[in-house]
């Protein structure tokens, strides 16, 4: 896929490219997670952790994890400012997704604030459907949807 003329490439994560990964963190979220998280979800979910790649800059990325026998958690996504409204959020779901179905998971879970409306209709976009609302799921106290998508439709 081309963006502005230049090639996207969705690739595995890499522990070389913790400090990006960090970089679009906390350029995407008001309350990042700590780069020690990070690192952990590298070393953890590595197998399940992709990064978007356009010429040498990472413009996004997305991890992972199994959930359960049969269930699999998006943990995080995200994508540099200047880089969204692209298609890069969508590659990178697909890529995540496509693990999932590899490992044999039949569906896919996601926890989102209510009140992040770009994030749900991008996410309902991919066929993410609201399932719950978790009161103060967040530390800030903010409740959030868990969202989920089958995988074998």
């Amino acid at each position: 896929m081309s963006i502005e003329g230049k090639r996207l490439l969705i690739r595995k994560a890499s522990t070389t490219d913790f400090s990006q990964i960090v970089e679009i963190e906390r350029s995407s979220f008001k309350r990042p997670y700590p780069p020690a998280l990070i690192l952990s979800l590298l070393y953890l979910h590595g197998d399940m952790f992709y990064v978007a790649v356009i010429g040498e800059e990472l413009v996004g990325y997305v991890v992972g994890a199994k959930r359960g026998f049969d269930s699999g958690h998006v943990i995080s996504i995200a994508v540099k400012p200047k880089w969204r409204r692209k298609g890069i959020g969508s590659r990178l779901m697909k890529a995540l997704l496509d693990a999932f179905k590899e490992k044999g998971l039949k569906r896919a879970f996601l926890e989102v604030a209510v009140s992040n409306k770009e994030a749900i209709a991008f996410y309902e976009a991919l066929g993410f459907k609201k399932i719950e609302v978790m009161r103060g799921y967040y530390p800030w106290g903010e409740d959030a949807y868990v969202m989920m998508k089958n995988l074998e439709e």
